[in-house]
């Protein structure tokens, strides 16, 4: 998964996400280290915040924006 990549890209911490998400920044950490499963809804709400696709956080794709600007 590509979630350290983006957050860092973002210039966002660890706790600045799961404050968005509603977690604690243990539980966030699994989700990046692949200790945890990240929830659909979860997943839904990342590619919202990043302005990407769920398939581009798990590695599906390599387009990280799904709606390019011309």
């Amino acid at each position: 998964m590509r979630l350290k990549e983006l957050r860092e890209a973002h210039k966002k911490t660890q706790t600045d996400i799961a404050n968005f998400l509603h977690i604690k920044q243990n539980t966030y950490s699994q989700y990046e280290n692949e200790q945890r499963q990240v929830p659909i809804l979860t997943l839904i709400n990342l590619a919202n915040f990043y302005g990407t696709s769920v398939d581009y956080i798990l590695g599906l794709t390599e387009v990280e924006d799904p709606y390019p600007k011309n």
